[in-house]
Order: structure tokens, then C-alpha cells, then sequence
């Protein structure tokens, strides 16, 4: 089972609904004991970066996933769960996050230059980094395959975890990976086809 966590945040419903599709089964949880007991953690997020990570350290659940991925435990950020992911975000303020992967989260206006909208909508192929093997995320994919963002900051200063980029104004961080931790910035659950494929593979992490 896959522990979607629910700490007040995040596109659940639609989420699950996509686990249904492919057939993997799914909790929406805040409950601590389901999320121990479950096999992998979905940490999703839309919204503030303040406001979220105070939400999801309120619950105490914060503690409970970095327990858990210490076990060894797969664990998918989407979104703004990717973002809490990192030690920092620079989100009107700075915010200390959980710490999982070394960077901060920075706003992408002076990053895309002008002429470009914030935030940063729509459809953009992913393109995975020459120095490092695919991703097991992206196992049913081709480089060049797009997916659906919505975001006004992203990922900086962490070279070594990005697993894909999208082009917009600039390369911007799409997804990281370290170890059982992974991330996207973009939506599966919106991403039709393309995010059916990347869920089925973390699913058989």
C-alpha cells in the first residue's frame, strides 16, 4: 500500500484517482501507524512553502517521513512536496525545509529572464542530464516526453540530485533523486499518459 499523506494540502483526490487507473492501491492518510505500515510515501503540496511545511510539522508527520526514508523507504515528493524536500526556500522569506536533499528552492522570475509568465504553466518535455543514468521514475520513458507544470519557484544549487530539467527561459529543475528520495516538480496526476507511467514506475520501486 502507498500512503498518500494528507496534512491539509495537495491534489489527494486526483492523485488517488490516478493510483486507481494503474491499478496500485493507495491510502489518504495523516494517520502515522498507516504511513509506518505503509510500503512507499507520497508527500504532495500545493500552495505556500511556509504555510505547508508549518502545517505538515503541526500533524508531526515530518518527523514520521524522515524516519521512514532513514528505514529505507521509497518517497515522492510532487509539486511543493518536491520543494519541502530541500534544507531551504527562499519563498517570500526562507524557510527551512526537511533537509532530505542539499538546495534551496528560489523563485524562477529572475532565472527566466522577461517576456516569460510567472508562474510558469503548461505542457514541457523533460530532459534528463547526460552525466547520469535515466531515472528509474522514468523507465517507460523517452527522453523528450512532456508533463504538466505549475510553479512560480524551483530547485537550485542541487546539481547532483537533478534526474530531469524542462526549458523555460532557462533550465529548470524538473525532478531530483537521491537514493530512495524523488521528486517532481511537475504534476503526474496531470500529466495524462505520461504521469500514468512515471507513478507505475515508482510503484515498482
Amino acid at each position: 500500500m502507498i500512503a498518500i499523506i494528507d496534512y491539509g494540502v495537495g491534489n489527494l483526490f486526483s492523485l488517488k484517482s490516478s493510483f486507481g487507473v494503474i491499478g496500485a492501491q493507495v491510502e489518504i492518510t495523516g494517520d502515522a501507524g498507516v504511513i509506518r505500515n505503509s510500503e512507499k510515501i507520497i508527500l504532495p503540496g500545493v500552495g505556500a512553502f511556509e504555510d505547508s511545511i508549518a502545517k505538515l510539522r503541526h500533524t508531526g508527520l515530518d518527523k514520521v517521513i524522515l524516519e521512514e526514508v532513514k528505514k529505507g523507504k521509497p518517497l515522492l515528493g510532487i509539486c511543493l512536496g518536491m520543494q519541502m524536500l530541500f534544507e531551504k526556500s527562499l519563498e517570500y522569506g526562507e524557510h527551512e525545509g526537511l533537509g532530505l536533499i542539499k538546495g534551496s528552492v528560489k523563485p524562477i522570475a529572475p532565472m527566466i529572464g522577461e517576456g516569460l509568465k510567472v508562474p510558469h504553466i503548461g505542457w514541457n518535455a523533460l530532459i534528463f542530464p547526460k552525466e547520469r543514468e535515466k531515472s528509474v521514475l522514468y523507465h517507460y520513458l523517452d527522453e523528450g516526453e512532456c508533463v504538466y507544470f505549475v510553479h512560480s519557484f524551483a530547485a537550485t544549487d542541487c546539481a547532483e540530485a537533478i534526474s530531469a530539467t524542462a526549458e523555460y527561459g532557462t533550465l529548470l529543475t524538473a525532478s531530483v533523486e537521491k537514493g530512495n528520495v524523488y521528486g517532481t516538480q511537475f504534476h503526474p496526476e496531470k500529466s495524462g499518459e505520461v504521469g500514468l507511467k512515471i507513478l507505475k514506475a515508482f510503484c515498482e520501486l
